[in-house]
């Protein structure tokens, strides 16, 4: 804590980068001692921030945790996910963890959509293909039309919410979903026809043209789609995974499109990110339908501002003791 005086102000350190409206609003705390990304003493987080702000970029693990001084109060992260925060160790050493729910599902439904038609319509090969300087030859290189297609959804929060009506009003195909977890009745509202709800991830797969998944990397989750998951899957499925790498076995994945019994895949999330040549240039990008993109469906310029502003009102009502403005769905 900076001392003003006799007071003493909290320390909040901004570990990763953020939205610059958000930066703003936090400059005009005036309450707070506020360091910034770019701000030299960032690295010493750990030994005196009263609330940390970070995003993915930063790994706060058990050891972190056990390193940091008493006086870590609050860690605040931007986004959904908190896979990078180990959550059990804050608790016990009483560091609330808080996230920002419900914000990035337009963003990262929009780009689950536009994996799913850049591979259907092999947009990516063309391009490589021109920029290339290498021959066309349309009548060989046909893709897939999505239109009246079979979209399998596993995970039925906010983002594959948006993504099944995205699908039914741009596609015009039925929805088939599965989440063990959410309420009874979930969605039933959202679409008078052709959605269906399932009770066993099979079904799911049987059923899936498309299968989007959109859960969290948990014990449960890791390598929840392997060998014998693909085998179930209709020949021809495109496979979207703009959730989290880990809960897809990326060598199962990789000889089921070799075989050709998968069409293609979408890939936000992998095992190791951000994707290298060096980790997947001779697996997953060797396969000509297979698209990458570094974990970005929540990175759009509106997005990050959104949710960047959220995870500033989160740590400044937690300062002034505001609990009734934290939003339920924390972790």
């Amino acid at each position: 804590m900076a001392v003003i005086g006799s007071i003493q102000k909290p320390a909040v350190y901004v570990v990763d980068p953020y939205h610059e409206a958000a930066i703003t609003k936090l400059k005009e705390q005036l309450s707070i001692d506020l360091i910034l990304p770019d701000d030299p003493r960032k690295k010493d987080f750990l030994d005196h921030a009263t609330a940390i702000l970070v995003r993915s970029e930063t790994t706060i693990d058990a050891e972190s945790i056990r390193r940091a001084h008493s006086g870590l109060k609050y860690i605040i992260k931007q986004g959904v996910g908190v896979d990078n925060i180990d959550i059990a160790a804050a608790h016990e050493k009483g560091i609330q963890v808080s996230n920002t729910p419900g914000l990035n599902g337009e963003a990262v439904a929009e780009l689950t959509i536009a994996l799913a038609m850049c591979v259907a319509r092999r947009i990516c090969e063309f391009d490589r293909k021109i920029r290339n300087g290498e021959k066309v030859v349309r009548s060989q290189m046909l893709g897939k039309s999505l239109f009246g297609k079979t979209l399998g959804v596993i995970g039925m929060g906010n983002i594959g919410l948006e993504v099944a009506k995205k699908w039914r009003a741009a596609m015009g195909g039925p929805v088939v979903a599965f989440d063990p977890y959410s309420k009874e009745g979930a969605w039933s509202n959202e679409f008078a026809t052709d959605f269906r709800r399932v009770g066993k991830l099979e079904a799911v797969l049987e059923a899936a043209e498309v299968l989007t998944l959109h859960v969290p990397l948990t014990k449960g989750t890791a390598n929840m789609l392997s060998s014998r998951e693909f085998d179930l899957m209709p020949e021809g499925t495109i496979l979207l995974n703009c959730a989290r790498g880990g809960v897809v076995d990326e060598a199962a994945l990789l000889k089921s499109l070799n075989t050709g019994h998968l069409y293609g895949a979408g890939l936000d999330a992998m095992q190791y990110e951000p994707p290298t040549l060096s980790a997947y240039g001779s697996t997953l990008l060797s396969h000509p339908r297979v698209i990458m993109t570094p974990h970005v469906g929540a990175s759009t310029a509106e997005n990050q501002e959104r949710s960047g502003m959220a995870a500033v009102d989160i740590v400044v009502a937690l300062l002034n003791g505001d609990a009734v403005k934290i939003p339920k769905a924390l972790v």
